[in-house]
């Protein structure tokens, strides 16, 4: 991937000469989506054109003494369901559309050890294997809702922490770090929101996550605990690289996340199997199946005997070199919904 790099580092004039760094990369997407969901909507075409232009700065300085201390922020501009533009909320409470800016995230980081602060990956999104193996981490020009992650259920959509690249983002803290196969990631964040003085009480999310590579293989596992109920989260994953092969398999309880009889809240378990093949020297094509208790996005909650709770999808990647790739796939997600995605995705 080609990457502008202003390698022009200020030298600071001490002793030791420490040099800053700035890097810019990103990527464009752009396409058709066909979603059925869409023949509900009022004002609202089932095909419509969907892209993403995202531009990223990555900046950096080394004290004398090896630590490294920077800062990453994104542009995003995009045109989703006919809609051009992100909707997003300002600080004060307005809705706007339109390019956008991310909220930045901090960095300081010495040897295996990286400490972010502010707008922070979170343990839950970051555990390996959770994303599909496709340059939109789902299905299609722009992940087609993200149905494959075992933690996206019914009625819970991105409950957990996770960079937000054309929005402020939660604001936490967390701790990475990495030794020969063991990996592990702690975060908190705490957003504001209650109505006691002198306390946020709003939205507040622990996740952690640890994973060890033995060879061909990853095991990880993670866990979410939340105040907001619906939240907490246990996730486990196994891939293996098996050559032009790769397999996967992930499963997350849910916790209080269905409703059931009578409205009590229960658990909602989903379990997903994934599969990539290489198909030549260009070609990839990625398969995947889950299965979740019965959801039901129409009334917003994962209602028994709404449906069979079945989700699966196929992918396919040819490289045209460059940096340049056609990307195409559909999927049907566990309430039945039907997307069909094609369209080119180049990164610089």
């Amino acid at each position: 991937m080609k990457k502008v790099l202003f390698a022009t580092t200020a030298l600071i004039a001490t002793a030791g000469m420490a040099a800053a760094e700035v890097k810019i990369s990103g990527y464009g997407r752009f396409g058709l989506d066909y979603n059925d969901a869409n023949e509900t909507v009022v004002g609202r075409d089932e095909v419509n054109i969907t892209s993403r232009l995202r531009i990223q700065f990555d900046m950096s300085a080394e004290t004398d003494g090896g630590v490294t201390v920077g800062a990453r922020i994104r542009a995003q501009a995009e045109s989703r369901d006919g809609v051009p533009g992100t909707t997003f909320v300002t600080p004060t409470g307005t809705t706007g559309s339109g390019a956008r800016f991310s909220g930045a995230q901090f960095h300081v980081a010495y040897g295996g050890l990286r400490v972010n602060v502010g707008n922070i990956w979170g343990a839950i999104d970051s555990i390996p294997g959770l994303y599909l193996e496709t340059r939109a981490a789902g299905v299609g020009i722009d992940g087609a809702g993200f149905q494959s992650l075992v933690t996206q259920t019914g009625n819970n959509s991105f409950d957990w922490d996770t960079f937000t690249s054309a929005n402020n983002g939660r604001n936490g803290i967390e701790a990475l770090y990495s030794a020969g196969g063991f990996s592990g990631h702690l975060s908190y964040s705490q957003s504001n929101g209650g109505t006691v003085a002198g306390s946020a009480n709003g939205t507040e999310r622990t996740g952690v996550h640890v994973a060890y590579t033995f060879g061909d293989w990853t095991a990880a596992l993670g866990y979410q605990d939340s105040n907001v109920v619906g939240e907490d989260k246990i996730l486990v994953t196994v891939q293996g690289d098996l050559g032009q092969f790769g397999v996967r398999l992930a499963y997350a309880n849910n916790q209080d996340s269905a409703t059931v009889a009578g409205g009590a809240l229960d658990d909602t378990d989903k379990l997903g199997l994934y599969g990539t093949v290489e198909l030549g020297a260009a070609s990839k094509l990625v398969a995947y199946v889950t299965n979740e208790d019965n959801p039901d996005l129409t009334t917003g909650a994962n209602t028994v005997g709404s449906t069979d709770g079945t989700g699966y999808g196929i992918h396919y990647s040819y490289d045209l070199g460059g940096g340049v790739s056609f990307e195409a796939g559909a999927r049907e997600a566990s309430n039945d919904n039907t997307t069909v995605q094609a369209g080119l995705y180049f990164s610089f």
